[in-house]
């Protein structure tokens, strides 16, 4: 049984926890998180989704996705996932997601970093990842657009491209 953190609309924590697959009552809202990995290629590493796994069987996703569990915040998320699903240790001390993003019943928050790592050599998740590559964004955006990767908006996919390596909506020097 896996626990979530509630939290109140201006992500303040609330002295409650709820179990995965049990609705979200209104007012309430729970973390998840997406971590992005960068070659120095500029490809971003994409894994496939098990076909056997609720929601977008067998379709291709940005690196790692998934929830905090009780006692985490967003960086402890970010790293247990990325080493759980693709087996990939990184420190996430100090680090600040680039971006957040909400939803109905919950943050979002998006990691991008950056790493150089063989894509065969991974350890991968059973339960969540059936093969993971590098992607250029145009792959990607072919992807989307051909119904093989989540139907994210096109745009979203853009601005994390546009974001890998800094932090903030201005232009890097």
């Amino acid at each position: 049984m896996e626990l979530w953190d509630i939290y109140d609309e201006n992500r303040n924590l609330k002295p409650c926890t709820m179990v995965r697959g049990e609705p979200i009552k209104d007012g309430d809202y729970h973390l998840t998180v997406h971590i992005c990995v960068f070659n120095s290629r500029a490809e971003m590493l994409i894994q496939k989704r098990q076909p056997f796994k609720d929601g977008f069987p067998g379709m291709w996703d940005v690196t790692v996705g998934g929830s905090a569990v009780h006692g985490d915040n967003g960086r402890q998320a970010a790293e247990r996932e990325l080493f759980e699903e693709v087996g990939i240790r990184h420190d996430f001390s100090g680090v600040q997601p680039h971006l957040t993003i909400n939803t109905p019943h919950g943050f979002n928050d998006i990691f991008i970093i950056e790493k150089d790592v063989d894509a065969d050599s991974l350890s991968l998740q059973y339960e969540e990842v059936e093969r993971v590559m590098w992607a250029t964004e145009e792959q990607i955006l072919s992807m989307i657009e051909d119904g093989t990767f989540i139907p994210y908006i096109p745009e979203f996919i853009m601005l994390i491209f546009r974001m890998r390596g800094g932090y903030g909506s201005h232009k890097r020097g």
